[in-house]
């Protein structure tokens, strides 16, 4: 893998793994984890995935820029963990209609040319993450002496 393509395999899969760290962000307030009607139940289940995707965002960003050696299939390993998470985004919106969830919280959410925000940067987000795919299938070799 050369170096250029190596980086830049890693820079994209970098802007997608923020992904793991966001709803950290976005979910511990009172639309969600705070919420005085959800059910302490709810809220254990809540703090369970922002724990699993923050670990989980740890675990991508050490197979991206710090495990040594540096092996191409650590990138991969990268590519299928963030493709699941990205993937459970898209499950969950599609089968919405099937346990009333909404994909779209009014006065919370945004509209961006008329499409709510998590549509539109998951969206954007599954298509950096498709680039990184490019780049990795373009890449010859197993190894990355790339350091």
């Amino acid at each position: 893998m050369t170096n250029f393509r190596a980086l830049s395999t890693r820079v994209l899969l970098s802007i997608t793994c923020f992904e793991f760290f966001g709803p950290i962000g976005r979910d511990t307030n009172w639309t969600h984890l705070l919420n005085p009607t959800w059910p302490g139940h709810a809220r254990i289940h809540l703090v369970w995935f922002l724990a699993l995707i923050f670990f989980s965002g740890l675990a991508n960003l050490y197979l991206i820029w710090f495990r040594r050696p540096r092996d191409r299939r650590d990138l991969w390993l990268s590519v299928y963990w963030q493709g699941a998470n990205l993937a459970s985004f898209w499950i969950a919106c599609l089968l919405s209609p099937l346990y009333g969830g909404v994909i779209t919280l009014p006065d919370t959410h945004v509209q961006i040319l008329g499409i709510d925000e998590n549509v539109v940067v998951f969206g954007i987000l599954s298509a950096i993450l498709a680039a990184a795919v490019a780049s990795l299938r373009g890449a010859k070799g197993g190894s990355d002496d790339a350091r």
